[in-house]
């Protein structure tokens, strides 16, 4: 079972307020990552193809199958199907790379390299899961999986939240993205509960789409979390640093009255913590 797509590509568009929206057809400038992606999908497919007991295992090694558990618990190829395709159709991967050249390079100019990187492939990693939770409890037949989709969508999700003025085409037309992204919502749905052809596939869809969605609208809050977070952790180093100098106060005044000598080991390492601590301070200001 692979993950096949419905066709889609994106076109900005320029919107004013009282205005109809104005086309923009120009490709948009292919990022790092996203180049990265794409020319290690397009590798992998055709040395499958050229070199086809290489792409035997490749798929055999490389793919999600949860006809076991053992082979459940190769958690790396929640990693590696999302670089393999159907070597039967070549639509499977054009597909998937027309969503990801699209959709990817407006996404990682949004976000940065790194973090666009962690969330494309989170999502195909949320896909995987859930298409072997609903094999393990039995709603749907054990086979294996490859395709980059749920990573895919994932990443319409999270553009048609943070860019509603996209647009999409799907079976030639063009469609506001969120619209896209709420219909194929419903057909994935659809196909996932009658168990129709691909259902494994596009339950993973729809893990991706929902990863990609929930990370978007959670950002807020994991943020304001984040500075919570952050603020008790200074909260504590202030406190730590209120009580490391008076206890230093403490120990000076009995060098003072009683002499060095008086000091016991637990207080002289005191005193070297809270003269390291002052060079570092002195370090870090100049």
């Amino acid at each position: 079972m692979g993950l096949y797509d419905r066709d889609y590509t994106k076109n900005d568009f320029d919107y004013k307020p009282g205005r109809m929206p104005r086309m923009r057809m120009g490709l948009p400038r292919i990022t790092y990552v996203v180049k990265v992606l794409l020319i290690t999908n397009i590798a992998v497919f055709f040395l499958g193809l050229i070199i086809p007991p290489l792409g035997n295992i490749m798929y055999e090694y490389g793919q999600v199958d949860p006809s076991s558990i053992g082979r459940a618990a190769q958690l790396w190829r929640l990693i590696t199907y999302q670089f393999l395709h159907s070597p039967a159709s070549i639509w499977h991967i054009l597909f998937n790379m027309i969503g990801l050249y699209f959709l990817g390079s407006a996404l990682e100019n949004h976000w940065g390299s790194k973090r666009f990187l962690y969330f494309f492939l989170g999502c195909g990693v949320a896909g995987g899961l859930f298409y072997m939770l609903l094999v393990g409890v039995g709603f749907l037949e054990s086979l294996p999986m490859i395709g980059a989709s749920g990573g895919v969508l994932g990443l319409l999700a999270a553009c048609a939240i943070l860019f509603p003025q996209f647009v999409v085409f799907i079976l030639f037309f063009p469609v506001p993205i969120r619209l896209a992204a709420i219909m194929l919502t419903g057909v994935y749905i659809f196909f996932v509960i009658t168990q129709g052809e691909n259902a494994g596939g596009h339950a993973a869809h729809l893990a991706g789409m929902a990863a990609g969605a929930g990370y978007v609208w959670s950002e807020n809050w994991r943020a304001s979390l984040r500075m919570r977070y952050q603020s008790k952790a200074w909260q504590k180093n202030l406190a730590d640093e209120q009580n490391l100098q008076e206890e230093v106060d403490r120990i000076l005044q009995k060098v003072h009255d009683n002499g060095i000598q008086s000091l016991t080991r637990k207080e002289k390492k005191t005193l070297k913590k809270a003269t390291e601590e002052e060079q570092r301070r002195i370090r870090g200001s100049l």
